[in-house]
């Protein structure tokens, strides 16, 4: 019995290794279908919005429209985080877009809200652009507290010189700064929650301690 006891000992760790190999690779299974956060693949970026920013220090229309970014900002951050691939291909069956679809037209909300800032033409047909979802994020992000932070420094005669411009071809035109809200703000904000919704019926919700009353998230 001597003899065969090192044997079996070697046999049963062997065994026990194989196991514990076969669970870690399952378990990266399950992790690489988690699209992974912008810092996670580019070091140094730190992606606004984790946390709603402070009150700006006086209102005005500047810092109004900024602070209504800024939630904008969180809210979106949120339901995008941890979104695996299961969750953009999401389909409502009802004819809806898919929820990759209503993240494109997300990130186009944002650049039109941010080229609004910087008085610059929406050129349509907008050019097409070769993002991940991770660059995709990424930029959307950054134009929301891009654009946040414009308005929260401009004067109120200012404002009321922001025009949102469209250009086709040689042809422009603009509409005044106010369509900024019953336009791209509320539709991206009304996307969101739309996005929200699809990652729930995906199995996949939002972080549970997301608090968009309060801006901030438990830890």
């Amino acid at each position: 019995m001597k003899i065969y006891l090192p044997f079996f000992l070697a046999l049963f760790f062997m065994n026990c290794a194989t196991m514990a190999q076969d669970k870690l690779t399952k378990t990266e299974e399950v992790i690489t279908e988690v699209i992974p956060a912008a810092a996670e693949v580019a070091p140094g970026i730190v992606l606004p919005y984790h946390q709603i920013p402070d009150y700006p220090e006086k209102i005005t229309a500047g810092t109004t429209i900024g602070r209504t970014l800024d939630g904008l900002g969180y809210r979106y951050y949120w339901a995008t985080e941890g979104l695996t691939e299961k969750d953009l291909a999401f389909e409502p069956g009802n004819e809806g877009r898919p929820a990759k679809d209503v993240l494109d037209h997300l990130h186009g909300l944002s650049s039109m809200i941010l080229n609004t800032a910087k008085k610059l033409p929406n050129v349509r047909p907008r050019p097409e652009l070769n993002l991940t979802w991770t660059e995709k994020r990424v930029a959307t992000l950054q134009n929301i507290k891009a654009a946040s932070d414009i308005f929260k420094v401009s004067s109120d005669e200012e404002i009321a010189d922001f025009k949102i411009i469209f250009k086709r071809g040689e042809a422009e035109n603009a509409v005044p700064v106010w369509h900024l809200f019953n336009g791209p703000i509320d539709d991206a904000i009304s996307h969101v929650g739309q996005i929200t919704s699809y990652r729930r019926s995906a199995g996949n919700p939002i972080n549970p301690f997301v608090n968009v009353f309060m801006g901030k998230t438990k830890e």
